[in-house]
């Protein structure tokens, strides 16, 4: 791509990156925790810096402005040809450097050098959404997952795991979990229940089966294909990264709102999963959850069959290479 294709690309996914995330910029600026967008900055580990940087994913290269030449500043003052896993060829085959007549310094992503480092988790993003997306959604564990991680806390003398009040107070939160099914296949929530909420949930997921039993209609699993995005870093093109991020949001806050923590303060009406009317409202939001996540989750396949297909075709030309 020539810098007047991809430098308007790269700043307007910044200017998509500062519009998802203003409400956490602003709290933050403000010195405010937020108690539902936090954690998308802390459960995932992200940087903004990250989050604004554009990639156009494996195989595709980028012809660097000579300064003149730029319509649009590219958003990240770092180089690019100095970011990790990145190489710097010449459209002539020669060295980088001072750029001759009628030749560019483009940069790409270092697929043997990123495999290096990343193959291992590539192959294992892959299976992980390979087995989810082949089994169909489960829509009736309502969110208690939230709940079961505070079961019975002021019995047993725990700080909770929010500041904030409990819409139906501690008798009537573990009242909600004593008279409904708990039925969590997600480990990550599973390992935050309490121990006496544990034993309460019929499946008992854990870390080396969670390729076996992730499913399609998981809030978690769905929020995570962003985390995997994160994982997969520069391999995985801006727009789906953003995609990805979008939807983690969105389900975070239906998260919180079905959770038992009273969340008005945010301007969120509760999602209250204790009445049938709850309950009907957070199938409704998990299947379309469900929708939006399996193409984003197909997407993702994709580069992972990418990524893997490129390093197995330039491994078969070296080897046919003569010698």
């Amino acid at each position: 791509m020539f810098p007047e294709e991809w430098l308007p690309v790269a700043a307007a996914h910044a200017e998509r990156a500062d519009a998802l995330t203003a409400v956490w910029r602003e709290a933050r600026a403000a010195g405010r925790k937020h108690a539902v967008e936090d954690f998308l900055f802390t459960y995932y580990p992200t940087r903004m810096t990250h989050l604004r940087r554009w990639h156009p994913g494996a195989g595709v290269a980028l012809a660097l402005p000579d300064g003149a030449a730029a319509e649009a500043p590219d958003p990240d003052p770092e180089d690019r040809a100095t970011w990790r896993w990145h190489r710097t060829t010449r459209s002539d085959g020669a060295t980088p450097g001072a750029v001759a007549p009628g030749t560019l310094d483009t940069v790409t992503l270092d697929l043997d050098a990123f495999l290096a480092d990343r193959g291992d988790t590539v192959r294992y993003v892959r299976d992980l959404l390979s087995a989810t997306a082949s089994r169909p959604g489960t829509f009736g564990c309502f969110g208690l997952h939230e709940w079961a991680m505070v079961y019975r806390d002021r019995e047993a003398g725990r700080d909770q795991r929010h500041p904030l009040p409990l819409r139906l107070g501690h008798a009537g939160t573990d009242a909600v979990v004593e008279a409904n099914p708990v039925r969590c296949s997600h480990f990550d929530a599973f390992r935050f229940f309490t121990p006496e909420a544990t034993g309460r949930n019929q499946l008992q997921p854990t870390r080396d089966a969670q390729i076996g039993m992730e499913q399609p209609g998981c809030l978690h699993a769905n929020m995570d294909l962003y985390k995997w995005c994160l994982k997969l870093g520069p391999a995985v093109p801006g727009d789906l990264l953003l995609d990805a991020f979008e939807l983690a949001r969105d389900i975070r806050w239906t998260d919180m709102a079905a959770s038992p923590y009273d969340v008005s303060g945010y301007g969120v009406a509760a999602v209250e999963i204790e009445t049938p009317q709850g309950k009907a409202e957070y199938v409704h939001r998990q299947r379309e959850y469900a929708r939006r996540s399996d193409g984003l989750r197909r997407r993702l396949l994709d580069v992972c069959d990418t990524v893997l297909a490129t390093r197995n075709a330039m491994e078969r030309t070296a080897t046919n290479v003569p010698r």
